[in-house]
């Protein structure tokens, strides 16, 4: 249970798993003295003599430190009030603090009367008793307006032992690759100013010292939700901690706060787990499952497997080729038919038609209905491809509203993928957008959209002002709108594959297109990332075609298919044009998928280090007391013989049944036979000896279930 507890010198809020400790001084804001493990009694303080050279005033680490205080590391707070004398109160020092508990639950409210600023905190505690979401404000209690360049989402303390931290990302068809960094003597920074949270530079880290792994050691995690520009600092403090910032990235002049504004940075999450990486992973998980994601009917259902018709006709949108490709679907057993780009006016090439959001009629005469009814009349839902947020110069849209793109007033206009960004800033661009998504699932029976975003935002103004984080914001506004006016349709994010995926954006979603990568082997490494922080029920891992449009690499369709398995599986290819054995096995490996994804979707993940080539995801549903496990060989083994894999998460269930999966892509050898039914084998052994693995070549998976068994008499 929570237990909050304060006296006149400290607070400590948490659960039975970790918990924050802050110093209270009267008139002044808390200070940080641990966050992390749970623990009874009190912190041993010592009094803080002064070293030489220092200030009478050398303050540690606080809740939001700043100048005014004499903090002399990167402040939480930056800005001034401009005026004709100069820039004023950019330094503030808070003299006023109130705090108060509803619960596990933590409000802070800082004031500086001199500098005219209210500062505003609150801290709640998640159901898991895991992670904390932080939501922080600054308001203007001036008379003047105030100019803000800073405000982080939350300030947290790192202890001397926390010294490797995890970031993910990469180019296009590359995001959520694992980047493992030894924190220097300086500070580390990443920023991203793409107007979107980015292929590249993902908010979020996961921080531990060397004995951080998989399943054991202490670690640190923070992710921003936010899906638009961002910063995140790791920097090293004078008495041997570090201090761990995020928040969002504002442009230029972007929050000029009026007298009685109030500015709230996007939401944090902090996580702590003595129950290394997969302990992280469970916090994160755990609180987008509870608290953010909002499925329609307020339940999720079972995952329909897709087809996204894109690999398969880019934008030849010929009927015959679609209605080929809806019936080879529906045979195989895809339950979703997605209608990629190419389907709105004027849409022939990359370079003209966005913005006009009505059938082609060269294309569709007589509209989306004849082909949503063959879709339906084959048992799958009808989906849509949208793009609402950009324009082509060459559309209706833009020869009608130029003024409603963004750009910097008196420059050419940057194009990026031959697209501008609309202003969803303007009443009447959002207006327009959302009457014509709004009369398309009105007037035929769409039941999800794949919304994309295929470029970066890139320098734009609004009305004289930088507009990134106002763009979010009504973006997120617009989605709700559409949500709002059909609540049972799902959205899909997608941004060139995984450039817009955050807490923030999955608020008003339901699903992530993880990567236009559809090279499995390449998946494996960004799915990988990706399940850090996110859940395998939404994401988006589909069965491309050979060779992978993205990196000219041809895999067996059987390796294909265990890849996708693990997430919300779908397929990228033309399945009217595979062969027959072709098909055969990918109707099997969908099969397997639909009678596995009770146990993946919902389930806690745990990962394997790679050793010798070979790595492995495996979903293990609590609820179910059954799992899956899939192991991944990415590379030619250097050794003779294959170590046993060892799953020191099984260690505390007494006997299990492990069963290879009737469909897989590596086959048994001799004397594995006991394997296909299924072997009886005990949780302290596969976590210490571990479990046998068979031969298997570069690029291939082998795919094994696990389930609880009751012990047998003689059983130990």
């Amino acid at each position: 249970m929570p237990s909050p507890d304060t006296d006149s010198a400290r607070l400590r809020a948490g659960a039975a798993g970790q918990q924050i400790d802050w110093l209270l001084t009267p008139g002044a804001a808390p200070r940080w003295a641990h966050w992390g493990c749970a623990f009874g009694g009190d912190i041993a303080a010592a009094g803080d003599p002064l070293p030489p050279a220092t200030l009478d005033n050398d303050p540690r680490l606080e809740l939001c430190p700043v100048e005014g205080s004499g903090w002399m590391h990167h402040p939480a707070l930056q800005g001034f009030r401009p005026s004709a004398a100069g820039n004023l109160d950019w330094a503030p020092a808070w003299t006023g603090c109130t705090l108060t508990r509803d619960g596990a639950d933590v409000s802070v409210v800082l004031e500086s009367p001199a500098a005219g600023l209210r500062w505003e905190q609150r801290w709640s505690l998640a159901a898991s008793g895991a992670l904390w979401t932080v939501t922080t404000s600054i308001e203007n209690l001036g008379i003047t307006p105030y100019q803000l360049c800073w405000l982080a989402a939350v300030t947290l303390p790192l202890p001397p032992q926390a010294c490797r931290v995890l970031t993910l990302g990469g180019p296009w068809a590359g995001e959520f690759k694992e980047h493992w960094d030894h924190l220097p003597g300086a500070m580390f920074r990443r920023d991203n100013r793409r107007g979107r949270s980015s292929h590249d530079c993902f908010p979020g880290v996961m921080v531990g010292g060397a004995g951080l792994g998989e399943d054991s050691g202490e670690g640190w995690g923070l992710h921003l939700g936010f899906s638009g520009s961002h910063s995140l600092l790791i920097e090293p403090l004078t008495d041997g901690r570090r201090q761990l910032q995020a928040g969002e990235l504002l442009h230029g002049g972007e929050q000029l706060l009026a007298p009685g504004q109030r500015y709230s940075a996007p939401p944090a999450y902090a996580a702590y787990s003595a129950r290394g990486l997969a302990g992280l992973s469970a916090a994160f998980h755990a609180v987008l499952r509870d608290q953010i994601l909002q499925w329609p009917g307020a339940a999720r259902v079972a995952r329909p497997v897709h087809i996204n018709t894109w690999e398969a006709l880019y934008f030849d949108h010929d009927h015959q080729r679609l209605a080929a490709l809806a019936k080879a679907a529906a045979a195989v057993g895809v339950e979703r038919f997605v209608l990629d780009d190419g389907w709105f006016h004027g849409r022939a090439h990359d370079r003209a038609g966005l913005g006009d959001w009505w059938p082609d009629r060269a294309k569709y005469p007589d509209g989306l209905g004849p082909l949503a009814s063959l879709v339906e009349s084959l048992g799958m839902q009808f989906c849509l491809w949208v793009e609402p947020e950009m324009v082509n110069p060459d559309s209706e849209l833009y020869r009608a509203h130029p003024q409603w793109a963004l750009a910097v007033p008196g420059d050419k206009p940057l194009l990026g993928r031959n697209q501008l960004v609309l202003d969803l800033t303007l009443a009447e661009v959002t207006d327009y957008l959302f009457n014509k998504i709004d009369l398309l699932l009105g007037g035929t029976p769409i039941r999800y959209l794949k919304w994309d975003m295929n470029r970066d935002m890139g320098p734009g103004t609004s009305k004289g002002r930088a507009t990134h984080g106002a763009q979010v914001r009504a973006l997120y506004r617009l989605l709700e709108r559409v949500r709002r006016a059909h609540p049972l349709v799902e959205i899909e994010t997608c941004a060139s594959g995984g450039g817009r995926v955050d807490f923030g954006i999955l608020a008003h979603t339901h699903r992530v297109w993880t990567s236009d990568c559809n090279d499995a082997l390449e998946r494996v490494a960004i799915q990988r990332g990706f399940l850090r922080f996110f859940p395998p029920e939404i994401m988006g891992a589909h069965i491309g075609p050979a060779p992978a449009h993205t990196t000219g690499r041809a895999h067996r369709i059987d390796f294909r298919a265990a890849v996708a398995l693990i997430g919300h599986c779908g397929i990228e290819a033309d399945v009217s044009t595979m062969d027959v054995i072709e098909r055969e096995r990918l109707a099997a490996w969908i099969a397997q998928h639909k009678r596995l994804r009770g146990v993946i979707h919902g389930a806690a993940v745990h990962q394997g280090d790679i050793v010798d080539g070979v790595t492995y995801t495996a979903c293990w549903n609590e609820e179910q007391r059954a799992g899956v496990l899939c192991v991944f060989r990415t590379a030619a083994a250097h050794q003779r013989y294959q170590s046993p894999l060892q799953l020191p998460w099984l260690a505390a269930i007494p006997s299990l049944v492990v069963r290879a999966a009737p469909v897989n892509d590596v086959a048994l050898p001799e004397g594995w036979g006991d394997l296909a039914p299924g072997r009886r084998m005990a949780g302290a052994a596969l976590a210490a000896a571990g479990l046998p693995l068979p031969p298997m070549r570069p690029e291939s998976a082998w795919i094994v279930e696990l389930r609880v068994s009751e012990p047998e008499s003689g059983d130990s």
